[in-house]
């Protein structure tokens, strides 16, 4: 290599090591768009977690702005954080369903896309003490009378109400008189079904995981394929219930920020999902890594508010 080569090789290492060092002192803030306790919550928390571990952030304040599926949250996102390349929010599928049954003015179209990150399917639970054993016995009860069966989920709009009203047009029903009750939080949610103030529960299986190990809650199936199907983890699919649907969840910056902040922010999240400390965190939380970035990302976020509104206009959660 000549002189010149290796001047130009230092240069480039340099300006990477500057970039790398860049993204280690960041002070970064990261808005989880519910309360406590969620799903939303339990990213923001984990992604704490994992980019200081990995050194990836020097600090991560992350702060819980809940209210109608994060309609309130991503209205203060964009107004309050416009052009800091230090901020994310985490959002998801419950959010765009709901600015779409809230008729939010702000919408995701305002915000950055960075990247999503996890991908989880929806569990369906009762009470251990529950008359409802099985998903046959769910449909029955759902068929029989829709509006007699209570669901405790997330927001309305969200991926869990979605999920039940599916579920009731899969048992034959009909999905626009369904009683679904929405929580701004997991906690929230969590105890109404423990407390047996509802028929059953809906959230991503995490949500539910140590409630069912402890035989407080009784898994009824899961919106997975029927190829996943397992005594201990039933798919409903594959116990007769035409219903798959997986809930993914992902990280927006503000609007206005620079070419230049967006790449920093984009590395940063390319090297947490790449590190040891998320592998760990996703086997613990049972999510699968659904990790896309970039344009590709930007990409599947305007195709999917385009599918989530036909989806809930279909079950007269939108009007068309």
């Amino acid at each position: 290599m000549t002189g010149k080569g290796l001047w130009r090789g230092a240069l480039t290492a340099a300006v990477m090591g500057l970039a790398t060092s860049a993204m280690a002192q960041a002070e970064l803030k990261v808005m989880a768009p519910a309360a406590p306790g969620g799903g939303w919550d339990q990213t923001a928390r984990s992604m704490q977690q994992a980019l200081t571990q990995a050194g990836l952030a020097k600090s991560v304040q992350v702060t819980n702005v809940p209210g109608a599926g994060g309609s309130i949250g991503i209205a203060q996102f964009v107004n309050g954080a416009k052009g800091d390349g230090n901020q994310l929010m985490v959002m998801g599928y419950v959010m765009v369903g709901a600015l779409l049954t809230n008729k939010s003015p702000v919408t995701l179209d305002q915000t950055t896309p960075i990247a999503r990150l996890t991908g989880e399917y929806e569990a369906i639970v009762v009470p251990a003490d529950s008359p409802i054993k099985t998903a046959k016995d769910l449909v029955a009860a759902v068929k029989a009378d829709p509006a007699k069966v209570t669901w405790a989920g997330g927001s309305a709009g969200g991926v869990d109400h979605i999920a039940a009203a599916l579920f009731a047009k899969a048992a034959g029903a009909d999905p626009t008189k369904i009683n679904y009750i929405p929580f701004s939080g997991g906690g929230e949610s969590l105890a109404a079904i423990l407390g047996g103030k509802v028929t059953a529960g809906i959230a991503g299986y995490g949500e539910f995981e140590s409630q069912i190990k402890a035989g407080k809650l009784r898994l009824i199936g899961l919106t997975t394929p029927a190829s996943k199907n397992t005594a201990e983890m039933p798919s409903l699919k594959a116990n007769g219930v035409d219903l798959e649907i997986a809930n993914w969840r992902a990280v927006v910056a503000p609007p206005g920020i620079s070419a230049d902040q967006k790449k920093v922010l984009t590395e940063t999240i390319d090297k947490l999902v790449k590190s040891k400390e998320w592998a760990e965190i996703l086997k613990q939380k049972g999510w699968d890594d659904a990790y896309l970035s970039g344009d590709a990302f930007a990409k599947f976020l305007a195709d999917d508010q385009n599918r989530t509104k036909e989806v809930l206009t279909s079950v007269g959660l939108v009007k068309s």
